[in-house]
């Protein structure tokens, strides 16, 4: 990996994330019964290959509201790639049922049979 790569680009990158999760933390803080801010925040540690905290904010975004279709959307990738093809779909369902259509398209181009 070169320099500027590994000293100046991934630095500064790595930077402004922390400055993204810390603002998300703060609108949490000031707003925790909002589902926004936790689907933004586990965007930010999936990045980070924090999949665990980004799977319980995803979750908790979807206790807050049943009805948050990206958040749902964002759980049938997560446990698509963890190999849960049941939760996958479960959540891919919830998310059409509330207007986003995409997690559905994704599992059946993919041919990922419905459980």
């Amino acid at each position: 990996m070169s320099f500027w790569r590994r000293k100046v680009i991934e630095f500064a990158l790595d930077h402004e994330t922390e400055g993204h999760i810390d603002a998300q933390r703060s609108w949490i803080g000031r707003e925790p019964d909002n589902p926004v801010p936790f689907r933004n925040l586990a965007q930010l540690y999936r990045l980070q290959g924090r999949q665990e905290e980004a799977l319980a904010l995803l979750l908790e975004a979807v206790r807050l509201d049943v009805c948050y279709a990206p958040a749902h959307l964002e759980l049938a990738e997560l446990y698509a790639v963890r190999g849960d093809m049941q939760a996958a779909w479960r959540h891919a369902r919830l998310a059409e049922r509330n207007g986003d259509s995409r997690a559905v398209e994704l599992l059946t181009r993919h041919s990922v049979a419905e459980l």
